[in-house]
Order: C-alpha cells, then structure tokens, then sequence
C-alpha cells in the first residue's frame, strides 16, 4: 500500500465511520503498523478549544501489550489535559512511584470486600430499575437510556453516599468528559464545571463533618477520606479528582459494556438460549464481549525516552495511541477474531481492562453490575428482541465502542412460569 493510502487510512481513524465500525479499518492498518499521524483528543480535553495530539499508532497484541506494561517508558501523564480547563483525572493520569502511593491507599476504601458487599445491592437496584421501566415504558424501551446509564449511575449514587437525585447527571457529564457525545466547547465545559463543582461541594461538605466529629454514614467517598496506608492520606483534592474518575471513566464505560450486552443478547439468540440453560457461562459471554465489542478502544501514552517498536524509531517526547480494541482483534493472538466465541480458551488475554499497574481499578465493579443485570434480564424475559427503530452507534468519539440507542423489545415471563 502506498504512503499516502496509508496516510488516508490513519487520517480516518477519528472518522464517525470509524467510530460506529472501526474493526475493518484496523486491519487495513496492522501490515504498516506503527505509523504516526493519528490525531485525536485525550479524555478530558475539549475539542475546538484544545489541540488535538499527533500520536503514533499500536494495533498489534504484542506491541499493545508490551507497551502498556511498560510505564517507565510509555508514560501516563497527559500534559494536554492538565492544561486544558476540564478538571485532571486520579490515577488514570499518574504514574510510579505516585500512581502506587494514590492506588495503594484508594485499595483500602475500593477493596474487593467492598464490591461483594455490594452484590445484593446492585441486585436489588437492577430488578427496581426494571421494575419502573415496565410500569413507565411497558415492553418497548430505549435500553441506553432506561437501563444502561440509569443503573451503573444509580450504583455510583449508592457506593459514594450521594443523593440519589443527582443520579440523573451522571451520564451528561460522562459523555461530556468522555467525548463520546456531540456538543460545542461551551456545553462541554459548562457540563465540566458543574462535574468539578459539584464534588468539590460534596467532598468538603463530608471532609469537615468528618473533622468536626460528626456522624457520617459509611459510603466509598467517607473511605476514600479516612483510607490510610504507610502513614499517608489522600488529599481532598485527589479524593475529589477520584470522585470525578469514577463518575466519567467507571459509569460511562459500563453504560456501553451494558449497552453491548444487551445488543449480543438481543442479536444472538443461540447464545442467549445457551446463557438461559447454563449462568456458569454468563462469564465467558462478557469476557467475549469485552474482547470482541469492548468499549475502550484506546489510550495515550507519551514516551519518556527514545524507543524502537517495529522496526520504527519513536522519539521522547512522542504521543502513542495503545489501541486496546485492535489488539483484541489480532488474529495471531486470538484466531478468527469477528466470529463471536464464548468458548475461546486465552479469554483472560483480552485487554479491555488494560494491563499493568493501570489495570482498570474499577473493572470488578463493571462485571458485578453486568453480571446482576444479565441474570435479571434471563430471569424476568421470556424474549429479547429488537424493535423496528433498532439501534444506533456512538459516532463522536474513539475513545469508547458502543452505542447512543439501543431500542428492545422484552416480553416477560408468564407469573406461573417464572415461579
């Protein structure tokens, strides 16, 4: 292939085309792979006030993998964020020896124990969401919207000990942030400022009731303040950035892993007859999903010293764009990568979640939701179907793969049947 196709191809990257399907553009791209030129924005910056990145594109497993474990080289640090007005993320934006001080105290407040302790809750909130969806919409619903975004918004509510009115706002300022909705610099960074207000608010309210020795209800933000690990405290500033972390990377994410889901459900009937006969293999089906529709696409890095991936030399200082997504494409890592199998043995080898010390800190949370609602879904349906208005990608950002609409059909189950 020529340069200047090649060129083309990387300049199409960013394209709504791209966004809504870009599998069959990454494997145009694997034979060149790396090349430079791809220009895109980071989370958290805002396009048309910001400049976009001129990175070096990674598809290959290998070469993605390999990468993202190696933050000495790759770093996290986004210095186009940190300049831009919309508020820095923790964690997602650090590295060593910060990123192990901040995870090792937030491990302490975001434990595993916490998670399962969790479980009955999220259990409970998913079959009342679908309650109300029944009694508002009846069978018919748009699924991103009614479902998708409401409960990982509701579970967030719950987990931090925020009012559950504030719910509502969660997905706005998610696809704000995240780049995955279609709005002016102006909306973006107003629905920025309200994000950052708001927590900035909520995390000093529960800071100095906590000092002046009040009584305050157990919830992830009262941990976050009080977590102490080797003598060290997470400042209200990194508690109030963790805050914003969780709202714009952990529920807009598992709003599109839900919305995914639920569209393989709906469109795989073979595989939902097979979930409906075995829940032992609701887990393959995600990890599956995650590998062949996971929502994260791709993420930054800026190299921190003079490399050579390729056979190409990348200079300190260089952007690289690690493209998760395409390397949970590769076929010499996964064989017949667009053919949907839950039975694939090296599952636990999709990246979806990253690798490294940036594993998604919240990823256990993703799959507890996803699980609770796959379970309900079986249980309370007797179809899952599409509508004639089917559904409809997100086009606006790279960042993540999934959908803006999703419109089903649920038909429940008969009350003697489901008893």
């Amino acid at each position: 292939m020529a340069q200047d196709d090649v060129a083309a191809l990387v300049a199409a990257l960013p394209a709504g085309d791209t966004i809504a399907n870009p599998y069959p553009l990454y494997e145009k791209l694997r034979p060149h792979m790396p090349v430079q030129g791809y220009r895109d924005y980071p989370p958290g910056t805002v396009p048309g006030e910001d400049e976009p990145v001129n990175a070096w594109v990674l598809l290959d497993y290998d070469q993605v993998s390999k990468a993202a474990r190696d933050h000495r080289t790759f770093s996290s640090r986004d210095p186009l964020q940190e300049g831009s007005s919309a508020p820095t993320l923790m964690l997602v934006n650090h590295d060593n020896p910060e990123h192990d001080r901040l995870r090792n105290i937030v491990n302490l407040a975001f434990s595993r124990k916490r998670i399962e302790e969790l479980s009955p809750h999220v259990n409970r909130m998913v079959h009342q969401l679908l309650d109300e969806v029944e009694k508002e919409k009846g069978a018919d619903i748009e699924a991103m919207t009614d479902i998708c975004a409401a409960l990982p918004a509701r579970v967030m509510v719950h987990l931090l000990g925020l009012p559950n009115e504030i719910a509502g706002k969660f997905r706005h300022w998610g696809t704000a942030f995240m780049l995955s909705a279609d709005l002016t610099p102006e909306e973006r960074q107003a629905s920025n400022v309200e994000l950052f207000t708001y927590f900035v608010e909520q995390v000093t309210a529960m800071d100095e009731a906590l000092a002046a020795g009040k009584d305050v209800p157990d919830s992830l933000m009262r941990a976050l303040l009080t977590a102490e690990a080797d003598g060290e405290k997470l400042t209200r500033d990194e508690v109030i950035r963790f805050c914003l972390t969780l709202v714009v990377a952990g529920a807009e994410t598992t709003t599109f892993l839900l919305g995914n889901l639920l569209h393989h459900l709906a469109t795989m009937p073979e595989i939902t007859a097979r979930l409906r006969a075995s829940r032992d293999d609701i887990e393959g089906f995600m990890n599956e999903s995650l590998r062949h529709s996971g929502p994260p696409q791709r993420l930054f890095r800026i190299a921190e010293a003079d490399t050579e991936i390729g056979g190409r030399e990348i200079k300190k200082g260089d952007w690289v764009a690690l493209f998760f997504a395409a390397a949970n494409h590769d076929p010499q890592m996964f064989p017949d990568p667009e053919r949907f199998d839950i039975d694939r043995p090296n599952l636990n080898k999709q990246l979806t979640f990253g690798v490294g010390v940036h594993h998604c800190l919240g990823s256990a949370l993703a799959k507890a939701e996803a699980r609770e609602l796959l379970n309900a879904i079986l249980d309370r349906y007797q179809e899952i179907g599409m509508t004639d208005a089917g559904s409809k990608p997100q086009r606006a950002s790279l960042l993540n793969h999934g959908l803006e609409t999703l419109h089903l059909h649920l038909t429940p189950k008969l009350k003697d049947a489901a008893e």
